[in-house]
């Protein structure tokens, strides 16, 4: 068979590959085909039927496009090509037939729907339907359904597309959602009254075309029109999902998902989806100064007072700096920048302590060395995966989306884990627990031995551990044996959790000569060698061992990292500010500002600038555009935005170092998925969901 077949749609003459569906055929060649069941990453169903059309030369009736394919047609008289028509009076008539069938017992709530403005049974209907209804009878109501706390039911309004189902079933991976009763009787249910346990429930409403499924936190506060509408980047995980943030003045009302194929697709997970309550809780919106034992609110100019006295007071070798998971790529060139000034080496982005960026004898690591290399959409060619330390689940669900497709559309992958024995969504080989099962992998080591692109997925239970040089040389043998580094494939990927550090990593954010890492920094702090820290923006770390210390906290939530602050600069939150983030897999994108930062709060980058300048040691960039051209003369590799890394030979070898391992077992640094950062942990919406799903620890896999 040819790569292409020839087909007419509406008398135009076109070449399409056979295995379309007729509705895609048709889409190609510019007609719009109305649907409802139809999704592009769903399974077929076939059971709405809006999308007919007729086939000249075929069934005296007209055809369900979605559930048909191109090579499925018959020729024409004398071999010409088959022919489609979408605009015929028999399609028209079909289609406001099934409308009419549709609507019999949706009600009329349009006015008062979550879904008013942005619904396609609302848009279909004026332009595939008819402008009355022939049933009188009553309607038929259904009860609502308990499916968690982010997600509102109106069931009645269901028209049994079943997208839902599908999608909890295909792409979530969660048996929680089914099609119950026939007929009339036909309802959409989660069965025992349950709520949908997923971190991926938030894109049931996306994929709704109905009201049925609508989001509960952003239930009755606004109509799309009224919204300002952005397009930034999610900064929840290291995925850099590619979002929507819908915001009213200072208020955002909803975060949704943009399409980006490589990246995200078109989904995004539950916590950068209904974080946005957060962003409004327990904000720092104005200096404040610790005057007595008590934080007090200060001017900027007496906060900057204050930092900059200490600080110029103090010597250099006593002044450290930590950055934290959720800064800019600026804002840590600017922290950089301003703790070179002063002269300090004691500089770190890894809060949580891990053993990343840096080979065994102290250099700088090459970066494909802290990569996510096969990339989020090249997991889709891995033929066996390894995951050493991580629970993709929580750590980043939108990379275990990705393996579930692979594992959903190729059933001969291999995939085993050594850690926790979690419900990940899809089956694998546990291999065990801890270090010990890196020594003796079973037949697993055949099978990553014989795979042309195998990958292995090192988790931040692995980077974080005390051991972690040992491990890494344990994994670096693994990995060369299995021929995980080859021409043109790099299988060696890192997982992270913090959307700051790759970025903070390319731009070298660590140690300099005689510097002292995050843990060496709180142990200074604690014994008095270290007597000024400037701590942006990190709060996941041990801060009562900085109690002893003078500590300037930026940030912008009134966290575990301001209780300790002596000084305290408010800043803007991610969406408050533009930005660069780096994605785990290398890739540089942009953030944009969707609205400005509360009170006397203000950029990270604009914050740092003024307070060097109060320092007397001004760094040389006025404005967003000359320290992003200092961004890129100090790592050339940030220039390029929202381009794929090319898969790089990597020596795996500089990274592990000779030393004993503990044997006690992996253990992911995300114990609670939806409370893992200060805005989250402000988050009502969070600490219900974290209270509904995650107090009781996901079931073993069997």
């Amino acid at each position: 068979m040819s790569d292409t077949r020839t087909i007419k749609v509406n008398g135009k003459e076109i070449d399409v590959d056979p295995a379309l569906t007729l509705l895609q055929a048709c889409e190609m060649a510019g007609e719009e085909i109305p649907r409802f069941c139809y999704h592009e990453r769903l399974s077929v169903a076939g059971n709405c039927r809006m999308c007919l059309i007729e086939v000249a030369g075929g069934p005296p009736k007209p055809v369900a496009s979605c559930a048909q394919n191109v090579k499925d047609l018959r020729p024409g008289p004398d071999g010409a090509p088959p022919e489609l028509f979408t605009n015929t009076p028999m399609v028209k008539k079909a289609r406001e037939g099934v409308m009419e069938f549709l609507l019999i017992n949706h009600p009329l709530d349009c006015p008062i729907c979550d879904q008013g403005g942005e619904c396609d049974l609302q848009d279909q209907a004026v332009a595939y339907g008819r402008d009355d209804s022939r049933f009188a009878e009553n309607k038929r109501a259904v009860e609502e359904k308990y499916m968690g706390p982010l997600i509102k039911t109106i069931m009645t309004r269901c028209i049994q597309c079943t997208r839902c189902v599908r999608f909890a079933t295909e792409i979530a991976g969660v048996d929680d959602l089914g099609l119950v009763n026939r007929g009339e009787n036909a309802e959409i249910t989660t069965y025992l009254e349950k709520a949908v346990e997923s971190e991926l429930t938030g894109n049931l409403i996306d994929v709704c075309p109905v009201g049925a499924l609508t989001s509960k936190p952003y239930a009755f506060t606004a109509r799309p029109w009224e919204l300002r509408k952005t397009e930034t980047i999610d900064v929840m995980d290291a995925v850099g999902s590619n979002i929507r943030v819908d915001s009213r003045g200072r208020e955002v009302m909803r975060i949704l998902p943009r399409l980006h194929a490589e990246v995200n697709e078109e989904w995004i997970a539950d916590k950068s989806r209904f974080i946005w309550d957060g962003l409004k809780n327990q904000r720092l919106d104005r200096p404040y100064v610790r005057v007595d034992g008590k934080l007090k609110p200060a001017s900027w100019e007496e906060a900057f007072k204050v930092a900059a006295d200490r600080i110029n007071a103090s010597d250099p070798s006593k002044v450290a700096a930590l950055a934290g998971d959720l800064v800019s790529v600026e804002a840590v060139k600017a922290l950089k920048d301003l703790m070179g000034l002063i002269g300090t080496p004691h500089t770190d982005c890894r809060q949580d302590g891990a053993h990343i960026g840096v080979n065994a004898d102290g250099s700088r690591a090459e970066r494909s060395s802290y990569l996510f290399n096969s990339t989020i959409a090249g997991l889709e060619q891995a033929d066996a995966i390894l995951i050493i330390g991580a629970n993709p689940r929580w750590e980043a669900p939108m990379v275990n989306a990705r393996i579930r497709k692979k594992w959903l559309n190729d059933l001969s992958v291999n995939i085993a884990v050594i850690g926790e024995a979690l419900d990940l969504t899809y089956d694998y080989t546990h291999l065990g627990a801890g270090p010990d099962s890196l020594d003796n992998l079973g037949d697993f080591a055949d099978t990553l031995k014989k795979a042309e692109r195998p990958a292995i997925i090192v988790g931040m239970g692995v980077l974080t551990r005390a051991d972690a040089p040992a491990l890494l040389a344990k994994i670096a043998k693994l990995a060369g044996d299995a021929g995980v580094v080859t021409e043109g494939w790099n299988g060696y990927n890192v997982l992270h959790t913090a959307a700051a550090r790759v970025g903070a990593l390319d731009l070298g954010f660590l140690p300099g000569d005689g510097g002292k890492s995050t843990a060496e920094i709180l142990a200074g702090a604690e014994s008095g060698e270290i007597k000024v820290v400037y701590n942006l923006g990190a709060d996941e770390l041990d801060t009562a061992k900085l109690k002893n210390a003078f500590v300037i906290y930026q940030g912008h939530h009134g966290d575990a990292g301001a209780h300790t602050a002596d000084v305290i600069f408010p800043s803007a939150a991610y969406t408050e500010q533009n930005g660069m983030y780096v994605n785990m897999e290398g890739r540089v994108q942009l953030a944009n500002r969707a609205y400005f930062p509360f009170g006397d709060a203000r950029e990270d980058w604009a914050i740092l600038r003024a307070f060097s300048e109060r320092l007397g040691k001004v760094l040389p960039y006025d404005d967003l555009f000359a320290l992003r051209q200092a961004v890129i003369a100090d790592a050339p590799v940030l220039a390029g935005i929202d381009a794929a890394v090319e898969p790089v030979a990597v020596d795996l070898s500089v990274l592990g170092a000779d030393g004993s391992v503990d044997s006690a077992p992996f253990l992911s640094p995300v114990a609670d998925y939806f409370q893992t950062n200060p805005i989250a942990r402000a988050s009502k919406t969070m600490a219900e969901c974290s209270a509904t799903v995650v107090r009781k620890p996901l079931l073993a896999a069997e």
